[in-house]
């Protein structure tokens, strides 16, 4: 198993999430996907070699993702979450001594906080849950089409179990 840099910075300042707790989290839930073999071969890291593997998380309000979707995506809404997979979107599969920067998941917590209520889950749970989601995206998974999408929720529904969070 790869050691995993994982940074991250909160802008958000309505809710002091626990960087510590939910870096061990991403930790946890990216070692899981690794851990699966139909996962880990359809990945974007299978057949490249490396000792680290490296992302970054950034939390923030859902008017940095609207600004961010309008100016990168050319998406004039806000967005829960976006993700920016730089290494599994790449041509050019780019490994800078031995360490793969899969790239950049910014999450809204505003949106975390509303769609917990909405569910009737825990904030950390929707927080935990977007996380395992921003990190299949890193690693080359998307959901175009229905199967996709079953594939990832259950995925995700998976990884979510396996850090000590009942299915919801």
């Amino acid at each position: 198993m790869p050691d995993f840099n994982i940074f991250s910075e909160n802008i958000y300042n309505c809710w002091e999430v626990d960087e510590k707790e939910f870096i061990d989290k991403a930790r946890d839930i990216l070692k899981f996907y690794l851990s699966l073999p139909d996962v880990y071969e359809k990945c974007c890291l299978n057949s490249f070699d490396y000792d680290t593997v490296s992302f970054d998380f950034l939390y923030c309000d859902s008017q940095k993702t609207h600004q961010i979707n309008k100016e990168y995506r050319n998406k004039d809404y806000p967005a829960d979450i976006i993700t920016f997979a730089i290494f599994a979107d790449s041509e050019e599969k780019f490994i800078f001594d031995g360490e793969i920067n899969l790239g950049e998941v910014i999450i809204a917590l505003d949106k975390v906080i509303e769609e917990a209520e909405k569910k009737n889950v825990s904030k950390e749970y929707e927080l935990a849950f977007l996380i395992s989601h921003g990190i299949l995206h890193l690693l080359g998974f998307d959901h175009q089409t229905e199967e996709d999408y079953n594939f990832v929720i259950d995925l995700q529904n998976k990884a979510l179990e396996s850090i000590g969070y009942d299915k919801v």
